[in-house]
């Protein structure tokens, strides 16, 4: 058992969340040695001992946490207890599952960045503070794409989706305003009949494949955020039209930034989770697929494969 050290606590996990990161960390695709590591960035629990120092959870608390295994490989999320400095660990409201808890973490905290990083935006996210402002979420079927949608809306945003055929509903259900099938020939002309002065910020999944699109759709001094290139398609910049526009770029990865920002974008992703406007399930636009801790190598095996929604690992009972 594992005893939590000074600025420590001990959580007894009860749901672990399974991010792409992690099976790209755990076979090697960022680089570095191999080692001995736990996997899971992200889960929920019940804080099951506290070290010196910490004041700010008690012993019963229920908590979500995050970037669990960051500098830190024998504590990731799946097993049955972790130790983690408190700093990345949030009370989880009464009225949350610890699905929803697991489920937040690196996505929500990587929309929330996303939604905040624009030259003439807010720094933090609350009702209101993207009031008047378009958001364009590419690929609003994922777990980023749906917490941002949540977000943004939540935050008072106009907000459009682009998502493949199939996916439509699950944008529809987060609460996006228009989904557009970036597929089609005209989808920029879509956009453009929802958002005429272009869009504000885009919170973007395939940097490469939708570059064409985001240049046609974004509004001037407007911001494209960038958390992946889903197909590995290169990103040519076409410097004459993003000058015109005076794009921003903004390249994201959570392990970076910081604990002050991480902590920031937290504290508003946990108001957002007691206000209730980030669910996660099937009525939610975020299906779940779920395996017991035993089977943790087939939710790997999920997530890599491409799972629509959320892979989580029931690792105790609540």
């Amino acid at each position: 058992m594992p005893e939590p050290a000074a600025g420590e606590v001990r959580v007894r996990v009860v749901v672990s969340g399974v991010n792409p990161t992690d099976w790209k960390a755990r076979t090697g695709l960022y680089g570095g040695e191999a080692v001995e590591s736990v996997p899971n960035q992200d889960g929920s629990g019940v804080i099951d001992a506290v070290g010196a120092g910490v004041d700010q959870v008690a012993v019963g608390d229920r908590v979500w946490f995050t970037l669990a295994a960051f500098q830190r490989p024998m504590s990731g999320s799946a097993q049955e207890y972790t130790t983690l400095p408190v700093e990345r660990v949030f009370p989880l409201a009464d009225s949350a599952s610890f699905e929803i808890g697991a489920s937040v973490g690196v996505p929500a905290i990587t929309a929330h960045r996303a939604l905040t990083v624009a030259e003439d935006g807010p720094t933090r996210l609350s009702p209101g503070a993207l009031e008047g402002k378009v958001i364009l979420v590419a690929g609003g079927a994922g777990a980023v794409g749906h917490a941002a949608i949540q977000l943004a809306r939540w935050a008072g945003a106009t907000v459009i989706a682009t998502t493949s055929p199939g996916k439509t509903a699950y944008a529809e259900s987060a609460g996006a305003h228009h989904v557009v099938n970036y597929r089609e020939e005209d989808a920029a002309a879509q956009i453009r009949s929802f958002a005429p002065d272009g869009v504000d910020v885009i919170v973007e999944v395939a940097a490469g494949a939708n570059n064409e699109l985001n240049l046609a759709v974004l509004r001037p001094l407007g911001t494209i955020a960038i958390y992946a290139n889903d197909g590995n398609q290169p990103l040519a910049l076409d410097i004459r039209a993003n000058m015109g526009l005076n794009a921003r770029y903004q390249f994201l990865l959570l392990y970076g930034v910081g604990p002050k920002l991480i902590s920031a974008a937290a504290e508003d992703v946990s108001a957002a989770i007691a206000a209730g406007v980030l669910p996660v399930g099937e009525d939610a636009g975020l299906p779940l697929h779920t395996f017991d801790l035993a089977r943790t190598a087939e939710a790997h095996q999920a997530v890599e494969a491409g799972a629509t929604g959320k892979v989580l690992i029931t690792v105790s009972e609540s």
